[in-house]
């Protein structure tokens, strides 16, 4: 993601706002790095209801790249994009959850299917087809197809959350965010976000193959829903539903394995 300053003039502002703590240095980061914010907003307005404003989402993420700028370490080898599309990814998510915009029926909705998923997984020993969910909540493939798109159009954090943690302040921080510096202490930490992404890998390995590559293509490639359709060649509406399934069933897995922990 480009920025609107030469990287010799951003290492030069980074260093006059950490050493200095210049505000003017602070006023143009924002700047240079705001193009961060809209892709982020843009990105995410693409799976949520129409009602809900692009403008209102870049308002929501600027918040997150101001505190992603001041809490930023310079000698962290990681690169501030990564690091600061995460907090505006967060920031928007926690406003938008402020706002209770999910209706509770779509709730309770995504809440059955996880819980059925998970019952049949370990019935079965395998990923539940849509005829298997549909026959275990006692509806129509049909209806269980469109319940899959009302919840993917209610999703907000999706997969993210499930490499989410909660950092000293109470913000929602990606694993990333946790790994301390070589030198720092309390290895244990560590070791917690390493065991965690490991068993998130374990589990998206064992998703059908269709729902994999869906995640795959989004989260790792990042491509559109529409783009992996015409991969797929298949409907966005399809992939949607791809995705959503592929989401529940990890949410589902992943709060069956801490609750058997």
């Amino acid at each position: 993601m480009e920025t609107n300053v030469k990287s010799v003039e951003l290492k030069d502002l980074w260093r006059q706002y950490k050493r200095d703590g210049d505000p003017r240095a602070r006023e143009r980061l924002v700047v240079a790095y705001s193009p961060l914010v809209k892709y982020v907003a843009g990105r995410m307005a693409s799976g949520l209801p129409a009602h809900v404003e692009e403008a209102d989402l870049i308002s929501y993420g600027l918040g997150g790249l101001i505190t992603a700028i001041e809490r930023f370490e310079l000698e962290r080898e990681i690169k501030f994009e990564t690091y600061a599309i995460t907090r505006i990814k967060g920031a928007i998510i926690d406003e938008l959850r402020s706002l209770d915009w999910v209706p509770r029926s779509v709730r309770a909705r995504a809440r059955a299917i996880e819980q059925a998923n998970t019952r049949l997984e370990h019935k079965l020993q395998r990923a539940p087809t849509d005829e298997e969910m549909a026959h275990e909540l006692a509806m129509s493939v049909s209806d269980f197809q469109d319940a899959l798109l009302q919840i993917s159009n209610s999703t907000v954090a999706a997969l993210d959350e499930l490499w989410t943690v909660s950092d000293a302040s109470g913000d929602q921080v990606s694993l990333l965010d946790t790994l301390r510096d070589p030198a720092a202490p309390d290895p244990a930490q560590v070791m917690d976000a390493i065991d965690l992404k490991d068993r998130i890998a374990d589990a998206i390995a064992r998703l059908p193959e269709r729902e994999k590559l869906v995640v795959a293509l989004y989260y790792y490639e990042n491509l559109t829903l529409r783009e992996i359709g015409e991969v797929l060649g298949v409907t966005e509406s399809r992939v949607s539903q791809l995705h959503t399934k592929a989401v529940l069933r990890l949410r589902g897995r992943m709060s069956d394995e801490n609750f058997t922990d």
